[in-house]
């Protein structure tokens, strides 16, 4: 519901930036965004000290850190549209009036909403085929596929809900100008 202001010392940018506030949601998704790359560093210096110390492998390393990171690109996208990170156009912005500027900002956010919901319904859709097939990843660990697919189906839809927050948030202010 607020526009981002520039903090002391960083450049000043000429486009006023309106997102809104992080929720719960965007927050829950963060924090377990962060804890996925923990665990991948983790997990990737245990791999490291186990072969060069013991001359061995974890045999997991790859598989389990190409899911991690998979949770962290779909749960990070949501927490990048709250704060106004995941996408803007300022060449074009910058010839604009305000007015404008934030009906440009719109017709994109609604773009984007649109392939989000394409891909959340894709993704949602394989996830469920996978989890009613009982399929399961061709490696040592047989990861149910359900799993990673799900995690990719709820980052979307979380997204979603975000590019909606960022809608609402910009109409406001649209009519605030126009008043």
């Amino acid at each position: 519901m607020s526009a981002s202001h520039d903090a002391p010392g960083e450049p000043v940018h000429a486009i006023e930036n309106i997102v809104a506030v992080p929720g719960r949601l965007e927050d829950s998704a963060e924090w377990l965004a962060s804890l996925a790359l923990v665990a991948m560093i983790l997990l990737i210096g245990i791999e490291a000290i186990v072969r060069n110390v013991f001359g061995g492998s974890l045999q997991i390393t790859d598989e389990v850190c190409g899911y991690l990171l998979v949770a962290v690109t779909f749960l990070s996208m949501s927490v990048s549209e709250a704060h106004g990170a995941f996408h803007r156009v300022e060449l074009i912005q910058a010839r604009l009036g305000p007015a404008a500027r934030i009906r440009l900002q719109m017709a994109f956010d609604l773009c984007a909403l649109l392939a989000s919901l394409l891909v959340a319904w894709q993704v949602s859709r394989l996830a469920f085929n996978a989890w009613r097939a009982e399929d399961v990843a061709p490696t040592p660990l047989q990861t149910p596929l359900w799993i990673p697919q799900a995690v990719m189906g709820i980052g979307m839809a979380l997204l979603c809900l975000a590019l909606l927050r960022s809608l609402a948030a910009k109409h406001r202010r649209l009519k605030e100008l126009s008043a």
